[in-house]
């Protein structure tokens, strides 16, 4: 199983003007429950700036998972598992132009990810106006557990495009996009389709999935920040997404942040999700081998989510931890509701094939992390 690192929740929106990081530590323990699923683990995360102009950072992240998913429970039992991340970068910056180079490599039992990114960003016009592009590459190696004579591989390309622009004292807009690129293995070797099968009790029948051996992507986002007078700010973010799987994509965010007193800042967001369904996907194909390509995974399938959120952060007194320049406790709560259009719940075995209860399941991720300045 994949999951992506959290750390970009720990990145401001945007940049008003080229400096390199702060030196900093962060330790976090996340926490995923939803769908029988559960993800937790720690990690952490360590910026230190050499001389004015280099920033190297290194990287800890763990996910250790215990799943008993639909998607498992319909064809095998709950398994659990391990991922490690490792990761290491380096930011230079040169008067109002900063680079940065990283790479990071993911390991589980039966997969393993590797990837080099890296990105450039110029100021200009008074620092008023940011663009900034990046571009990186993933190399994956696919495996089964139990399965020593299986190998598969995949590339992932990834560029990106952003223009952030100061447009008065209280308003700043970013305009991003992101065209990735798919070859190679891109399914779970793991995850089947159903299809119908009068020859057994239970009406269907099971097959491995089979996809494309390539995805385009394309994902445009118009972002804002509106600072309000009462020490507070608002942030709105709107994002479409199409592919050439068929996946139309559709997403806002709203975020409100306000200051209490010089220690204490709060957090609300909310955030809207739906997509259409890919065009070889089906709940139920009418028999085996029915189509060239052909997926039941209920992410390619036809679905909406809401999320909501709440997170504090309190700046604890220089006095408590006074070998740091600042300290932060941090602890941030979201709720996610998912509905799927076209994915039953195969479990509800009372209702005839084809029948079943849309599936829909609730989940809980939970944040807590320390950020120490140095």
């Amino acid at each position: 199983m994949r999951v992506i690192a959290l750390w970009a929740l720990l990145l401001p929106l945007v940049a008003v003007a080229e400096v390199l990081p702060p030196d900093r530590l962060d330790v976090m323990y996340h926490s995923y429950d939803g769908g029988g699923a559960t993800i937790d683990g720690p990690s952490m995360l360590v910026r230190k700036n050499v001389a004015d102009t280099v920033s190297v950072s290194a990287g800890y992240y763990v996910d250790m998972v215990s799943s008993a998913s639909i998607d498992v429970l319909a064809t095998a039992s709950e398994y659990t598992e391990e991922r490690t991340e490792y990761s290491v970068g380096v930011d230079y910056l040169h008067d109002s132009t900063l680079m940065n180079l990283n790479y990071s490599e993911s390991t589980e039992s039966d997969y393993r990810s590797e990837t080099v990114s890296t990105g450039i960003s110029q100021t200009f016009f008074g620092d008023l106006t940011t663009i900034s592009m990046g571009l990186s590459f993933s190399s994956n190696y696919v495996g089964i557990n139990g399965n020593e004579t299986f190998s598969a591989t995949a590339k992932n390309y990834r560029y990106q495009f952003n223009i952030s622009q100061i447009l008065t004292k209280s308003l700043i807009a970013v305009f991003s996009f992101e065209s990735v690129i798919d070859e190679g293995f891109l399914n779970n070797p793991y995850r089947q389709v159903r299809y119908k099968d009068s020859s057994v009790p239970r009406g269907y029948s099971y097959q491995s999935e089979v996809y494309p051996l390539t995805r385009n992507s394309d994902a445009f986002s118009l972002r804002g920040i509106y600072y309000l007078p009462w020490r507070a700010s608002i942030r709105g973010d709107a994002r479409y997404h199409d592919d050439s799987w068929g996946i139309a994509a559709r997403d806002f965010e709203v975020r409100y942040l306000h200051s209490i007193g010089s220690d204490l800042l709060l957090e609300a967001k909310y955030r809207s999700y739906s997509q259409t369904q890919a065009d070889f996907y089906s709940d139920l194909f009418p028999y085996r081998n029915a189509q060239n390509f052909m997926a039941r995974d209920k992410e390619l399938s036809e679905f909406s989510s809401g999320n909501f959120g709440v997170g504090v952060t309190y700046t604890m007194p220089q006095r408590w931890l006074s070998v740091f320049e600042k300290s932060t406790a941090n602890l941030y709560w979201d709720h996610f509701q998912f509905d799927y259009d076209n994915f039953r719940n195969v479990l509800d075995t009372d209702a005839p094939v084809g029948e079943e209860e849309l599936y829909a399941f609730d989940a809980n991720v939970i944040r807590l992390y320390l950020s120490f300045w140095f």
